[in-house]
């Protein structure tokens, strides 16, 4: 009965932290099942997974419950009948509204955080896992510009091949993160705009959601030790 409480207070506590876990588990589902032919469709499960943890969080921010599940399901959905049909249309679709969906629980998890002037441990799950959401959907936005203009991102030892969603994903973190180690590189002037957009979106949210973050904590623990 008390583990029950535990884990329940736990949940309730700490929902930013099961989205932040979800991201990472997939990433080793992406490393590990991208090229087996079973693959795609763990990857799947990986993404409902996701999305669910997404909404969850929104849930428990400012924003409002219906546009989250609204692109969650529309997600799903389209995804589904790409996976069906091939579609390259839908398969777009299916990107950019779950860049939207990524980049709205972004923005409901920042509203979250800079909500008051307390740091809390689910705040700073927060800051961990916005990070990662924003990486997310970014990549989508590419994967949905490489459908759109093919051969938008190359690298130096595979030119003129698709790029794989983990290897996007890769790019976004290393634009996201401004470390710049990444061998993949855009081509066409939509994908070079929209790597722009997030070293930009990058910088923005160091300089001021995780400083403000640091900068709280700091005073907390001088108000703390006089």
């Amino acid at each position: 009965m008390l583990k029950q409480i535990n884990s329940k207070k736990i949940l309730s506590l700490h929902p930013s932290a099961f989205l932040l876990l979800a991201q990472i588990l997939s990433l080793i589902l992406y490393a590990g099942f991208e090229e087996l032919p079973s693959g795609r469709t763990i990857i799947s499960v990986a993404g409902v997974l996701i999305l669910v943890s997404a909404v969850w969080v929104v849930n428990r921010s400012p924003a409002e419950n219906w546009i989250a599940w609204t692109l969650a399901v529309l997600t799903f959905t389209l995804s589904i009948i790409a996976e069906a049909s091939g579609n390259d249309i839908v398969l777009i679709s299916a990107c950019i509204i779950e860049a939207i969906l990524y980049f709205y629980t972004a923005s409901s998890l920042i509203a979250y955080m800079m909500d008051d002037n307390n740091v809390t441990t689910d705040e700073m799950f927060a800051a961990a896992a916005t990070f990662t959401v924003l990486a997310w959907g970014f990549a989508y936005l590419y994967l949905a510009c490489q459908i759109i203009f093919p051969d938008s991102f190359t690298n130096t030892f595979s030119q003129n091949q698709t790029r794989s969603f983990l290897e996007l994903l890769f790019l976004s973190f290393a634009n996201l993160s401004a470390t710049g180690l990444s061998d993949i590189l855009p081509i066409t002037p939509f994908a070079r705009v929209l790597v722009m957009l997030e070293q930009f979106a990058g910088v923005a949210y160091i300089a001021v959601v995780v400083s403000r973050l640091v900068g709280l904590t700091i005073l907390r623990h001088e108000h703390k030790n006089k």
